[in-house]
């Protein structure tokens, strides 16, 4: 349901980068009404998708689909929500006719509509992401991606911003933020996919999934040239406000 603009790549994405270190991964779809807690995964992923898709999936999320979601954020659960998936983290998503549709509450956070005067926040982002839980090399990092929201997202206190905006609009177009994070959830405006285009991201999901069961366990480095190439190429176009 939820996998506008092709965020399905990011299960791809997690997948590959696994199974090039010989890393077996099993794939579970879990959808409308189905429990999440007997699957066992280790990583969960929510994509974006448009207005009829969240209100089907807040009706879902509600009772304890919802609660065993936000036990496994409290419990350290790796979890990666976008666009829609994102809003459905915090305490509610406000609808254009005034509903407000309750989230999980992974994130300090709520989502209001535009208003009528404002404008779509749609483009090329370019973002530097502070440094993740666990991350041993703690030098800012960049991410790369594409959004299209009409919701502003403000941030409470008790959670931080994924990343600080360097080009495009963020979680609001206002303060300068993009995404949020908690423990080990990450949610993000940044489609495109998010995480073929960011290989090293996609890569700490991955080992903070298992180092909850080693917490000594390092990843194989791999041959990422050319993924290197296309980012900086994507990140100099954006930088240079040239989409």
């Amino acid at each position: 349901m939820m996998n506008l603009y092709g965020d399905r790549g990011n299960v791809i994405s997690i997948k590959k980068r696994c199974e090039w270190r010989g890393i077996e991964v099993e794939v579970v779809d879990v959808g409308l009404g189905e429990p999440i807690r007997p699957t066992g995964c280790d990583v969960f992923l929510f994509g974006g998708g448009q207005d009829r898709e969240q209100t089907l999936l807040v009706d879902d999320l509600s009772g304890a689909k919802g609660r065993e979601l936000k036990a496994i954020a409290e419990d350290g659960g790796v979890i990666l929500g976008v666009c829609g998936g994102y809003q459905l983290m915090g305490h509610y998503y406000e609808t254009p006719e005034g509903e407000k549709l309750p989230g999980v509450g992974i994130f300090d956070m709520h989502t209001r509509p535009r208003r009528p005067d404002e404008p779509r926040l749609i483009g090329n982002v370019l973002a530097r992401v502070r440094p993740l839980e666990g991350e041993a090399d703690a030098t800012p990092r960049e991410i790369v991606g594409f959004e299209n929201h009409g919701g502003r997202t403000e941030l409470g206190g008790g959670t931080e911003p994924l990343a600080d905006v360097i080009s495009g609009y963020g979680n609001n177009g206002r303060d300068g933020t993009e995404g949020a994070r908690r423990l080990n959830s990450y949610g993000t405006y940044l489609h495109g996919s998010l995480l073929p285009k960011n290989p090293w991201l996609t890569d700490q999901l991955i080992l903070n999934a298992l180092r909850r069961t080693d917490d000594s366990f390092e990843l194989e480095p791999l041959d990422d040239a050319a993924e290197k190439a296309a980012f900086a190429s994507v990140a100099g176009r954006v930088r240079a406000g040239k989409g």
